[in-house]
């Protein structure tokens, strides 16, 4: 399994997959907002960064996938898969254990040379609580559905990683 995953780490099929896959969750997110009008909250808000990262990642390991350009699209998706779990069962607690005392902001807080609430609004602006449950599925709610959305995204990458380390079998023409 490892050889294989190796090998489609070198394919850009497996990274625009990654993309594919961050997009069509982000689409997912923006068709909540704006069609079944849910209000993001803070914590939403900065979910959706953590995975626009791992999008990131897919377009930088799609970009050049036989270079060392692959290892640093490595980095970027576990780091922004870990950021994502670590967001999102941040955002769970909030939910199951509403507290005044663990509240979230009343806005995403951007660095100011990257200011996405001001370029993209209808995308980064922050509108609802992060301790209201707005929607469900399976009995669970959007944040705990992201932790297993970033666990998974985690251990794919985890275990990509590990097969870089891993050297492919060279196959001859009688399959040895």
């Amino acid at each position: 399994m490892l050889q294989y995953l190796n090998r489609c780490s070198q394919g850009r099929g497996a990274w625009l997959l990654m993309t594919l896959t961050a997009l069509v969750l982000e689409l997912v997110a923006l068709y909540f907002q704006h069609v079944m009008l849910l209000k993001p909250c803070v914590m939403c808000i900065y979910e959706r960064c953590a995975l626009f990262g791992i999008m990131g990642a897919g377009i930088v390991g799609a970009a050049a996938p036989k270079t060392g350009l692959r290892y640093i699209a490595i980095l970027i998706w576990l780091y922004s898969a870990y950021e994502g779990i670590r967001l999102s069962w941040e955002h769970t607690m909030i939910q199951l254990h509403p507290s005044p005392f663990a509240t979230c902001d009343f806005a995403a807080r951007f660095p100011s040379w990257l200011p996405l609430d001001k370029w993209f609004p209808s995308i980064f602006v922050a509108s609802g609580d992060c301790a209201e449950k707005q929607w469900e599925f399976l009995s669970l709610g959007m944040p705990q559905w992201l932790v297993v959305v970033f666990s998974v995204f985690m251990l794919i990458g985890l275990l990509v990683l590990i097969a870089q380390f891993v050297k492919p079998k060279r196959r001859d023409l009688f399959g040895r």
